[in-house]
């Protein structure tokens, strides 16, 4: 049953958050015009469309995971019961917010939309807030020496190349 609830929260809060974060908010922005290309360089198009083709399947791994391995969701009123610490988690401590700005400055260099980047920076800023702010310190409370272990190991924003393995405490 609590897998169940954790997949429609899930599912809900993707919809909801996300939903309006990353796609809500940049199309009233730039109402889906494209506009000429950043430097007239048509490249940076492609760099956006990657982009956003990495960050999505990044977002949507990311809320499974929490689903269902954490048996929570990403909202603080329902929290996962197990630190989430499989997948893109092994690489970056925050895949969700990364992802989120990932599609949000894909979708800026796509469309060629300043007002997008500049909105996507801010995001990313709010996120940054958020996390040094809220959740770093509800996740330590909660999860004690394993999260230590977890940050000691994986950065905050910018992934590793390499897998970290959670079993090997590497500190």
């Amino acid at each position: 049953m609590r897998r169940l609830l954790a997949i429609f929260g899930s599912v809900l809060f993707l919809v909801i958050a996300p939903g309006t974060v990353a796609g809500l908010v940049p199309s009233w922005i730039s109402r889906w015009r494209m506009q000429a290309p950043f430097l007239n360089f048509f490249p940076i198009r492609i760099a956006g469309a990657l982009l956003i083709l990495i960050g999505l399947p990044g977002l949507l791994d990311s809320f499974a995971r929490f689903a269902l391995k954490g048996l929570g969701t990403p909202a603080p009123i329902f929290p996962t019961r197990h630190l989430v610490v499989t997948g893109l988690y092994h690489y970056v401590r925050n895949p969700m917010y990364v992802s989120v700005v990932s599609l949000i400055v894909g979708q800026g260099l796509l469309l060629g939309n300043i007002r997008v980047l500049k909105y996507g920076v801010l995001v990313f800023l709010a996120f940054h807030l958020f996390v040094l702010l809220y959740e770093e310190p509800a996740l330590r409370s909660t999860f004690g020496a394993e999260y230590e272990i977890f940050c000691a190991n994986v950065p905050r924003w910018i992934p590793r190349l390499k897998a970290w393995q959670a079993g090997a405490q590497q500190l």
